[in-house]
């Protein structure tokens, strides 16, 4: 926290891109607002605490503050309304919803689909057929599996209010989610292709298949 107090030191306009992960974000938050820092001084935006971490804080230290997820109890839409009044019926009034639910429940729907298309359980058989399925996200629009294992989703940056939810200030449209990163040189030349090159880790420099071997 020091690091953070000096960043700021002499008025300068500087921000955290904060990438602590878990329940280590309640102690993060804890001593940011301990040392009195607001988002007008310096402003934090994580990339991993949503509403269930906020939960357990005082957060009217830590307005203002952003978050970047695919999805928040905010977003407006009657597919999420209807999720929400499930889960708290289920898990009590004051329970939360976050990111890491709505991905379990678009992922569930697409397994439901998948075996339906596929006509069994069976594992290969279940991935083969989820390629290009399409299910509704709880934000609004369609999550869609990609030939990479990955899902198009929106991108919403949230900041954070008094009582613990957020007020989503920024979304885009629904953005492909891409298996390898092309700002670094090792990952530039994977290319992730299951029905085509049956390969998530395929080489496109030496037309290799990558495989990582396991410790375990």
């Amino acid at each position: 926290m020091a690091d953070v107090v000096a960043l700021g030191a002499d008025g300068k306009k500087v921000g955290v891109i904060s990438t602590i992960n878990g329940d280590a974000n309640v102690g993060f938050y804890k001593e940011l607002a301990a040392a009195g820092i607001s988002a007008d001084d310096i402003p934090v935006v994580a990339f991993s605490v949503g509403e269930e971490e906020l939960s357990g804080l005082d957060t009217t230290n830590l307005v203002g503050h952003l978050a970047a997820w695919n999805y928040f109890q905010s977003a407006k839409s009657p597919a999420n309304a209807e999720f929400i009044a499930k889960w708290k019926a289920f898990a009590g009034e004051n329970r939360v919803t976050n990111d890491p639910m709505e991905a379990h429940v678009i992922g569930f729907n697409m397994w439901v689909q998948a075996v339906e298309k596929a006509g069994t359980t069976d594992v290969d058989a279940v991935r083969s057929a989820m390629y290009g399925l399409e299910v509704p996200n709880l934000t609004g629009g369609t999550a869609r599996m990609l030939p990479n294992h990955h899902l198009t989703k929106p991108v919403l940056i949230g900041e954070i209010r008094a009582d613990g939810q957020f007020d989503i200030v920024s979304q885009t449209d629904p953005v492909p989610g891409d298996a390898w990163t092309d700002f670094l040189p090792e990952s530039a030349v994977l290319n992730s292709d299951w029905p085509g090159l049956g390969c998530g880790m395929y080489n496109i420099a030496t037309n290799t298949c990558v495989q990582i071997k396991s410790n375990y």
